[in-house]
């Protein structure tokens, strides 16, 4: 049942490494590794809300334009619209979970 030993947390320098989790047309479940340096630019989801759970590491969370750091462990909703992104400042691999949903 436990998905997270599917989570590929070896990100090298700048990059994004990304595996879903789980998707029903209520919910979709990505997991995301960013490497020192990596980013997951600013956009938005109309119809979703999505929630960051980061689980290692430290993140620069951007919601509506507005960077706050945060730590492991973490929880950062974003309402429906709201343009939000994530990069990684740090010299370690940073991992967090994205939630979203509905998806239909």
């Amino acid at each position: 049942m436990d998905c997270y030993d599917d989570v590929d947390t070896d990100a090298a320098d700048g990059e994004v490494v990304t595996t879903e989790l789980h998707y029903s047309p209520d919910v979709l479940v990505k997991a995301f590794a960013l490497g020192p340096g990596a980013a997951v630019e600013p956009h938005e989801h109309p119809e979703q809300t999505n929630v960051f759970h980061v689980l290692e590491g430290d993140l620069v969370v951007v919601a509506d334009g507005e960077p706050e750091r945060v730590g492991a462990p973490a929880v950062v909703p974003f309402e429906r619209g709201v343009p939000h992104g994530a990069r990684n400042e740090s010299d370690e691999t940073a991992v967090f979970t994205a939630t979203m949903g509905p998806m239909e």
